[in-house]
């Protein structure tokens, strides 16, 4: 059976409404439904995962906060981060959740190898670091069998929000964006390549790509 991905293109959303159509979306996909990936920007916005503490949101002003059903602590999203949103039937690719995450990981890896950084993952702390600072941060939901949430990608936007919270639950850690790291490629670019290296690492036969207009 052909495996294959949609891509689906879109511009800034806000973070509720997709939350939305990505539950909606897995509650109503069926065995034949192909998987899909959602790159997106949102305008800015903490979320808490499923656990998260209150407590490692410091100072988050005027910024919304919103409480999650997916896995992890808090983060940061806002202009200039690509989100990446994973809708997966697990099974059906014949993957494990910790197979799923890792694939994530090693698809920014393989970014970032293509323009000469080393990123590097840490045990009980999924994500994507280069030099202890993290660049990507990941978070899932899986739901019968099928994957939704995701991973986000700084490219090049202000990292000043990340002050107001511990990142990830921890207290004292430095973020990073590709642009800091001495990556030029615009948040298209990335968009266009990280899906091709995400289709290749999940073994898809091809990607159909849908560009919001």
């Amino acid at each position: 059976m052909q495996e294959n991905l949609v891509v689906r293109e879109l511009q800034t959303l806000p973070f509720d409404a997709t939350w939305q159509q990505m539950r909606q979306f897995t509650d109503e996909r069926d065995v034949d439904t192909l998987d899909e990936l959602w790159l997106l920007e949102h305008p800015p916005i903490y979320t808490l995962g499923q656990a998260g503490k209150a407590e490692h949101v410091l100072l988050p002003g005027e910024i919304p906060v919103v409480h999650t059903d997916r896995g992890g602590q808090v983060t940061y999203h806002g202009p200039g981060q690509l989100v990446g949103y994973l809708m997966v039937d697990i099974k059906r690719l014949g993957i494990g959740v910790r197979q799923l995450v890792t694939g994530i990981e090693r698809s920014v890896i393989s970014l970032l190898a293509s323009e000469g950084v080393i990123g590097m993952t840490r045990s009980k702390a999924p994500g994507v670091y280069v030099e202890g600072r993290k660049v990507a941060a990941l978070g899932l939901r899986v739901r019968r069998g099928r994957s939704y949430h995701g991973l986000s990608l700084n490219v090049d936007m202000d990292l000043t929000p990340f002050e107001g919270i511990n990142p990830c639950g921890f207290e004292g850690l430095e973020v990073t964006d590709l642009k800091r790291l001495g990556i030029t490629l615009s948040i298209d670019e990335v968009r266009v390549r990280l899906a091709e290296i995400i289709g290749v690492e999940f073994g898809y036969d091809a990607l159909l790509r849908q560009v919001a207009s």
